[in-house]
């Protein structure tokens, strides 16, 4: 079997020209990037702005091994899969980070005979976005400590500076710094942070923004820092908006590519589910809406993470009403849920998956609260037996939701169309009455712990003396009133990331909440949850390099 890569360095790509006629978008709306890539135009919105909504689906996942489960690969695979059935459909999806890209998870356009694709482009500097987002908040920074240095007119407090630097990289050592060092023109000592490119503020205010006015007006409100006397300072106040704009001003456009199988995908933003809200732009979901009759969309990571941000912040912001969800599972991920080690989840285990499974009903519970026909998948690896996957079959039909097996990764869209017929099928004859999980008149630790209790399953919730104080300022100055956005580790309902399966009885630790005003939610800190992640032992790095014909390999 070749790999990822060398599979999608083989596929017979169209000419997005030729992509693009699928969905109706004429030449004059794409801005190209070569012959694969294309950004779409401002102007195509306002064509299509007044046509009716196509459906909407959420791909979602259990909580997963370290590697992943392939939920982006069951997302791209069931594009795939509805374009062979004729289906008028478009996938909606995040850009990759360059982070877990050279870490661990390697590249994220899906996998085997489900890809996106260039998928080399794509998980590397794709058509600019992510440089666009880590100029626009550095270039705040700069403002931020210049203006500090000059006379500091705005009576910032430099022990209360909260806006951080950001670099698209695994960089653990840049967590904490000091920054100014040196003669008195190079500015204050102070302690600063960097964070990833994809947990900055500015990640999400581009992903929720509608327009140029709209992201304009909601990076004016970001927080950067407070005055001595405890007073928010904004980034319109230093003058800043307009000239993060300009850097973002491509940025904001959702790029067009394609699967191995040809089918049209929307490629936009890429906020990180376990630190940020772990969804696409709402620019590119909508204007998928307009486009095709169905969109298939994803949320990072685990249900616990990304479904309930996507149903909480995203579609309630943006006024969207998902139609279906669509759970993926592995066997290999209940095992592991299960608490059967890595090395040994190729083998079959019968007892190690029905102590897992408990992690799969768990989700299912959860998502029926927000009152939305669920459909589960098991993603098959080569290593499955039929004695597994039919005991997952059993329990999803005890559980009431319909099942499917998905082979996307070893038979491309032809592996999904038994998934694509049971979405269609819900589609057509099961009504979505969606709403979300609180209310947001409720206090900020009322949401925090609605989420906890209701979705984690947390028996109790504590607060850090810092992340107590920090709410009772948020609700005085007026936030109380917004979404809550959980950090939390990807790999337990719980903050421990040890505790697999379904944990009962745990208490989650709220260690630091911030507001992100113009991203429009607030941010709560749960257990060693890091904004800046660092490089594992033996990093997806080392894999890759460039052959003497400039071909890219190592890259999965």
């Amino acid at each position: 079997m070749l790999s990822d890569i060398e599979i999608a360095q083989e596929a017979q790509l169209k000419h997005i020209r030729e992509v693009a006629q699928t969905l109706d978008i004429i030449e004059d709306d794409l801005e190209y990037y070569g012959n694969n890539k294309a950004k779409l135009s401002n102007e195509l919105w306002d064509k299509v702005k007044d046509r009716k909504d196509g459906k909407l689906v959420l791909v979602t996942a259990i909580n997963p091994t370290p590697a992943g489960e392939g939920k982006t690969t069951t997302t791209v695979g069931l594009g795939q899969a509805l374009g062979l059935l004729g289906k008028k459909s478009v996938i909606a999806l995040r850009e990759p980070s360059l982070g877990p890209c050279f870490g661990i998870k390697g590249g994220a356009a899906g996998g085997g005979n489900a890809q996106v694709v260039p998928m080399d482009d794509l998980n590397l500097h794709f058509t600019g976005d992510f440089h666009a987002i880590t100029s626009a908040n550095n270039l705040l920074a700069a403002i931020l400590d210049n203006h500090i240095m000059r006379n500091n007119e705005l009576n910032i407090d430099t022990n209360q500076v909260v806006w951080k630097r950001c670099l698209d990289m695994n960089d653990r050592v840049l967590r904490n710094t000091i920054v100014g060092l040196g003669r008195k023109t190079d500015g204050v000592v102070r302690e600063d942070h960097f964070i990833i490119t994809v947990a900055s503020e500015i990640m999400a205010v581009l992903c929720l923004a509608d327009d140029m006015d709209d992201l304009k007006y909601r990076l004016g409100e970001m927080v950067v820092a407070y005055t001595y006397d405890g007073s928010p300072v904004k980034a319109k106040e230093l003058n800043a908006v307009g000239a993060m704009a300009a850097l973002l001003k491509d940025a904001l456009k959702p790029n067009l590519v394609q699967t191995l199988e040809n089918t049209p995908a929307i490629i936009h933003g890429g906020p990180f589910a376990n630190i940020a809200h772990g969804c696409n732009s709402v620019r590119a979901t909508k204007m998928g809406l307009k486009l095709a009759n169905i969109v298939i969309t994803e949320a990072g990571f685990g249900a616990d993470l990304g479904a309930e941000k996507f149903l909480d912040i995203k579609c309630r912001a943006a006024n969207l009403k998902p139609d279906a969800i669509v759970l993926v599972a592995t066997i290999r991920a209940l095992k592991y849920n299960g608490g059967i080690l890595k090395e040994d989840l190729s083998q079959e285990n019968i007892d190690g998956l029905k102590k897992g499974i408990v992690n799969l009903e768990k989700h299912i519970e959860n998502l029926e609260k927000y009152n939305v026909p669920i459909l589960v998948t098991l993603n098959k690896f080569i290593t499955d037996t039929d004695n597994e996957i039919e005991f997952v079959k059993e329990v999803c039909e005890a559980k009431g939701v319909e099942f499917s097996v998905c082979e996307v990764w070893e038979k491309g869209g032809q592996g999904g169309i038994e998934l694509a017929n049971k979405l269609i099928e819900t589609l057509d004859h099961k009504e979505s009455n969606f709403s979300p999980l609180y209310n947001l008149d409720l206090s900020i630790k009322e949401k925090i712990e609605t989420i906890s209790k209701e979705i984690y399953g947390a028996e109790s919730i504590t607060y850090d003396s810092s992340a107590i104080k920090s709410i009772q300022t948020i609700e005085s100055l007026g936030y109380g009133s917004l979404p809550i956005c959980m950090a939390k580790n990807q790999y337990s309902l719980s903050d421990d990331p040890s505790k697999l399966g379904r944990p009962t009885g745990f208490n989650i630790n709220i260690r630091e909440v911030y507001v992100s005003a113009g991203a429009g939610f607030v941010v709560a800190i749960t257990g060693t949850v890091m904004t800046m992640p660092g490089l594992p032992k033996v990093p997806a790095a080392e894999r890759i390099d460039v052959d003497e014909s400039g071909k890219i390999i190592g890259l999965f």
